[in-house]
């Protein structure tokens, strides 16, 4: 590669919120699990802090808020209040917002293109008073069947994204893409809009591997890679990302057009310094290699392209 330009002869990229944005195909597959329940919708902003925790975590949060937007008034599309495992009803008998939110979710699938059957008689399910795990594995898959078949109505490369990894990827750096995103639908985006660009790897959500920001990924692209810690950065969108970096002991930047405010990766830079102290292995990877995971946020490609060079 050409040293002369480049600090890094790695750079592990973030999917979601750093390459592309996913963020309303995200939020109509969502909509569309929460409406075949009746569920009050989220808006697409609703979902910004909502994602980037993998698919079940994302659904299982909306869900969550989709319960709390209406204690009191959920309801089925029978007029039933909805009910518990131990057949105790939640909140009111339902009647009228049951109905109410049922047609409201009905108009919101219309609006994006769904033309199917809602069941009916889908009541929230709780256990202790917490949203039991079939529930929102019903809920998943019912989100997993739409997206993969909505999974880039909307969704695009941000700007000036593809030129930079065309000119990194022609000078000689070596990049990755590790993501919480499950494995097929990361293989799929990367395929279709980074078709020419020739990854060290593309990691998604896998099976029995942990999510970000579990270092294991990090460490994992560096094997595959060939490449050492003082060699390697990772750009994301997220204070999960930047806490990856640093468990995985290399440095980071952040970019601003994402899904998460400055404000909320300025402290997570400062936090990811902070916990990096001597005894860990960022600790000592700082030791060797200086700071990592700065709390450095660009807001442009041609700011990110200058901090990738010397």
């Amino acid at each position: 590669m050409n040293s002369e330009k480049h600090k890094f002869e790695l750079v592990l990229w973030d999917l979601d919120g750093t390459l592309i944005d996913t963020l309303e195909d995200l939020a109509a597959a969502v909509n569309h699990a929460l409406a075949l329940r009746g569920l009050p919708l989220h808006a697409v902003d609703e979902y910004r802090k909502m994602v980037g925790h993998g698919v079940r975590n994302l659904v299982r949060q909306a869900v969550e808020a989709a319960v709390q937007k209406t204690p009191d008034q959920v309801g089925g599309d029978d007029g039933r209040a909805v009910r518990g495992d131990d057949g105790r009803a939640v909140g009111g008998d339902g009647a009228a917002e049951g109905q109410q939110l049922r047609a409201s979710g009905l108009r919101m699938l219309k609006e994006i293109g769904f033309s199917g059957t809602v069941p009916k008689n889908n009541f929230i399910q709780l256990q202790d008073g917490q949203l039991m795990p079939e529930y929102i594995d019903a809920a998943l898959e019912d989100f997993k069947e739409y997206y993969k078949a909505h999974i880039d109505v909307h969704t695009r490369p941000y700007p000036g994204m593809q030129e930079l990894l065309t000119e990194l990827q022609g000078e000689g750096v070596k990049m990755a893409v590790v993501s919480n995103k499950f494995q097929e639908g990361t293989e799929h985006l990367i395929r279709e809009f980074f078709p020419d660009i020739e990854f060290v790897a593309i990691l998604g959500n896998r099976p029995g591997y942990p999510l970000k920001p579990d270092p294991e990924i990090v460490r994992e692209v560096l094997e595959k890679a060939a490449v050492e810690k003082e060699s390697a950065i990772l750009v994301g969108d997220s204070p999960t990302d930047m806490r990856t970096a640093a468990n995985g002991g290399i440095e980071a930047v952040a970019v601003s057009w994402g899904y998460r405010t400055v404000e909320e990766l300025a402290r997570a830079g400062v936090a990811a310094e902070a916990a990096a102290g001597p005894n860990t292995e960022v600790g000592s990877a700082r030791a060797q290699t200086g700071p990592v995971a700065k709390n450095r946020i660009v807001h442009s490609v041609e700011e990110l392209r200058n901090v990738l060079r010397k």
